[in-house]
C-alpha cells in the first residue's frame, strides 16, 4: 500500500488515526502493530510471515544477549542474530545474483530461485540488527515486551522505505509518548509536503525520465536533461517518502531521524553523503566502518575500510554490478577527497565545490539507473558527444518546454531557498501570522491536487521498492 494512494489516504490512515486516539494509551501499540501488519499484508501477502519471524528472532536474540551479558554466550547470540538477519536478506535479495555470476564464470547451468524480494526487507533487517548490536554494546535496554518490539520493527510509517530507525531512537517513545496538537499539526504539514514532493514533482519527473530512455530521437541535450531529471526524481521520490514517514511518525508521537538535508547544495562528495540518506550512511558508519577500525588504522587498512563500506552500500541498494560499481565510484571519490582534495575544496569559492559535486553526482545517478555498466558508459559517452548524436532535436525542445515548469520547481525545491524565505518572513510578527494562516490552506490544496492526480491514474511508482 503506497502512502501516495487513495486507499491509504482516505481509508487506511483515517481508520487507524481514529482507532489510535479512541483506545486507552496502553492499547495504542497493539493498534499500531495490527495496523502495520495489515498495511504490510495488503501489499506483501506471501512474505508477511517472514517479517514476523524476523521480528521474533530479533526479540529472542535480544533476550539471550541480555541474559548472558558480559559472557561469550552473549557474543554467540549477537553473531547468531546477525547471521539470521543477513542470511535471510541474502537468500531473497542476492541468491540469484550469485548463481548468475557462477553460471557465467564456470559455464554451469544452475537454476535461479527467482524469489520475489520482500518489500522493505533491507530496512527492517538493518533495524533489527541495530537493536541487537546496541544491546550487546550496552547502548540500549532489552525489550521484554514482544508487542512493543514488533511494533518497533513493523511500524508502518517507516516500514517499507525508511528512514532506518534505530531502536535507541524510539526506545523511550515505545513505552511512553505524548501526542499533542502541535506534534500532530507538524506531522500533517510534513506529510502534506512529502506527498506533494512525491506525486507532483517526483512522479512527473519520472515520466520525463521514462520518455528520455525510450525515445528514438535522442540528443546530447536530452541525455543531460534526463540526468538532471533523474537526479531530481530520485531525490523528491525518496525524500518525499521520508517526509511522509517522519510526518506520520509525529502524528503518532514518534520522532524519527531526518534522512535528507538538501544534498544537492553539498560542496563536496563527503558533504553530499552527510546530507543524502543520512540514516543509511550513519548505519554503515556505526556498524561497519568504525568496527573495522575507521580511520584510526594504518592507511592501507583505512582505504580497505572505505572500499568495504561503500561496496556494501552499493550492494545494499541492489543485487547488480551497476550498484556495486556505483558504491565503489563513491569510495574512490571519498578516498581522493580525504587524502588531499577536501582541504582544497574548503578554500575555493563555494559555487565551484557545488558544481564539482553536482557533476559527479549526476554521473553516479546515470550508473545507478542503468541496467548494465555498458549501458551507463554509453549514456555518459553520449553526454559528451561521443555517440554521434545531434546536439538537440525538435523532440528534445518539445519535451523540455512541456516539462519546464516542473524542472524549475524541482531545482528550486532541492535547495533551502523556500525554507529560508519562510523563516525570514516568520521573523516578524505579522509575517508569522500570515504563514500560520496560509499553512493549513496550502496543506489542503496540496492534498486536493494530489488526490486529483491519483484519481486520474497518473504515473505513481515508488523507486525504492526495488531496493
Amino acid at each position: 500500500m503506497l502512502f501516495s494512494s487513495i486507499t491509504f489516504l482516505y481509508y487506511f490512515l483515517i481508520a487507524v488515526l481514529v482507532l489510535y486516539f479512541i483506545v486507552p494509551k496502553k492499547f495504542r501499540n497493539i493498534v499500531l502493530l495490527v495496523s502495520s501488519l495489515f498495511f504490510y499484508y495488503w501489499g506483501e501477502k506471501n512474505y508477511t510471515i517472514i517479517m514476523i519471524l524476523m521480528s521474533i528472532s530479533g526479540y529472542v536474540h535480544g533476550l539471550l544477549i541480555n541474559k548472558f551479558k558480559g559472557t561469550k554466550k552473549a557474543k554467540i547470540a549477537l553473531v547468531s542474530s546477525i547471521i539470521v538477519g543477513i542470511g535471510t536478506l541474502g537468500i531473497f535479495k542476492y541468491t540469484d545474483f550469485f548463481i548468475s555470476n557462477v553460471n557465467s564464470l564456470l559455464h554451469t547451468d544452475i537454476g535461479l530461485l527467482k524469489l520475489a524480494l520482500p518489500i522493505g526487507i533491507s530496512f527492517y533487517t538493518f533495524q533489527i540488527i541495530s537493536y541487537t548490536i546496541d544491546l550487546y554494546r550496552g547502548k540500549a535496554e532489552v525489550q521484554r515486551n514482544l508487542i512493543d518490539f514488533m511494533t518497533y520493527v513493523t511500524l508502518f510509517p517507516q516500514l517499507i522505505a525508511g528512514p532506518i530507525v534505530r531502536y535507541v531512537d524510539v526506545e523511550k517513545e515505545l513505552k511512553d509518548r505524548s501526542c499533542t496538537f502541535e506534534k500532530f499539526a507538524y506531522g500533517v504539514n510534513r506529510f502534506a509536503i512529502g506527498l506533494a514532493k512525491k506525486v507532483l514533482v517526483a512522479n512527473v519527473l519520472g515520466e520525463f525520465c521514462k520518455i528520455a530512455k525510450t525515445t528514438s530521437s535522442n540528443s546530447v541535450v536530452f541525455i543531460w536533461a534526463y540526468a538532471i531529471a533523474y537526479a531530481l526524481h530520485i531525490y523528491f521520490d525518496f525524500s518525499g517518502y521520508s517526509d511522509m514517514a517522519i510526518g506520520l511518525g509525529r502524528m503518532f508521537g514518534f520522532h524519527f531521524p531526518e534522512n535528507f538535508n538538501y544534498p544537492y547544495i553539498a560542496k563536496s562528495i563527503t558533504d553530499f553523503w552527510r546530507r543524502w540518506h543520512i540514516s543509511l550512511s550513519t548505519w554503515f558508519r556505526d556498524y561497519v566502518y568504525i568496527p573495522l577500525g575507521g580511520n584510526r588504522v594504518p592507511k592501507w587498512k583505512w582505504i580497505r575500510n572505505i572500499f568495504i563500506v561503500w561496496g556494501l552500500t552499493g550492494f545494499w541498494h541492489g543485487a547488480g554490478w551497476t550498484f556495486i560499481a556505483w558504491g565503489l565510484f563513491f569510495a574512490v571519490l571519498l578516498m581522493i577527497e580525504k587524502l588531499f582534495l577536501l582541504d582544497k575544496l574548503e578554500k575555493i569559492p563555494a559555487w565551484i565545490g557545488r558544481v564539482y559535486t553536482l557533476f559527479l553526482v549526476l554521473l553516479s545517478w546515470i550508473l545507478f539507473d542503468a541496467t548494465t555498466i555498458t549501458e551507463a558508459f554509453s549514456r555518459i559517452t553520449a553526454m559528451f558527444g561521443g555517440s554521434g548524436l545531434p546536439l538537440i532535436t525538435s523532440e528534445t525542445l518539445y519535451y523540455l518546454k512541456s516539462y519546464a515548469v516542473v524542472f524549475i520547481i524541482g531545482i528550486i525545491g532541492a535547495t533551502p531557498l523556500l525554507k529560508s524565505l519562510v523563516l525570514k518572513i516568520k521573523e516578524k510578527n505579522i509575517g508569522r501570522q500570515i504563514i500560520n494562516l496560509l499553512e493549513p490552506i496550502v496543506q489542503v490544496v496540496f492534498i486536493l491536487v494530489v488526490t486529483a492526480y491519483l484519481i486520474d491514474g497518473s504515473f505513481n511508482p515508488f523507486l525504492y521498492f526495488r531496493f
